[in-house]
């Protein structure tokens, strides 16, 4: 479900840039590599790149049984996982100002947009692994770094520094369609109680 989520903020984002003007200006990569001699993927040139920075588990609600009630049997699963998501645009423009301006586009459409849900978006089902997607629901919201933490980061990312923003998206439910057991409902209480 992480690539299923990344790729539908990087087409969301996209059909809201004026595409008349340029084709998908942000794509779905590793800003890491982007200064490999290696790299000669020509979707990263004078783009935005959507990478992913970090994942965590989200510990509130860690502890939340996974039950369902099918018929007359309860079937039990393993604990979903819930996962939080720390991802990056980073803004590979040749032109400074381009790339300001494309952040500040990114910015506009999260202020507009915050939840995500199959309802009220679009996306490419025809994309390999995109057809197996049903309900889904997360929210993204603005993550701002101290200096010393974006320091760290970008240290981490190969130190060279892009015009970038952070936005964290919550809360993504992973599982696997695997019963662990299967028991009965309760459908009636028999004994008596006894009035002293």
């Amino acid at each position: 479900m992480i690539f299923e989520v990344l790729q539908i903020i990087t087409e969301e984002v996209n059909n809201f840039f004026n595409i008349e003007i340029e084709e998908k200006p942000v794509s779905l990569d590793n800003i890491a590599f982007i200064e490999s001699e290696t790299n000669d993927n020509t979707n990263t040139n004078n783009n935005v790149i959507l990478s992913l920075l970090h994942t965590e588990e989200e510990a509130t609600l860690k502890n939340i049984l996974n039950h369902q009630i099918e018929g007359t049997k309860v079937v039990y699963k393993n604990n979903k996982v819930h996962l939080n998501l720390y991802t990056m645009f980073s803004a590979n423009r040749s032109d400074y100002t381009e790339s300001l301006k494309s952040l500040s586009k990114i910015i506009e459409f999260f202020q507009s947009k915050r939840i995500f849900t199959q309802s009220n978006t679009s996306f490419d089902r025809e994309l390999d692994g995109m057809d197996k997607i049903k309900d889904f629901r997360f929210t993204v919201e603005l993550f701002s770094p101290s200096f010393e933490e974006m320091n760290f980061i970008w240290g981490t990312l190969g130190g060279k520094q892009y015009p970038s923003v952070i936005y964290k998206v919550s809360v993504l439910e992973i599982e696997r369609d695997v019963t662990q057991s299967e028991g009965n409902l309760i459908t009636e209480i028999n004994g008596s109680l006894n009035h002293k």
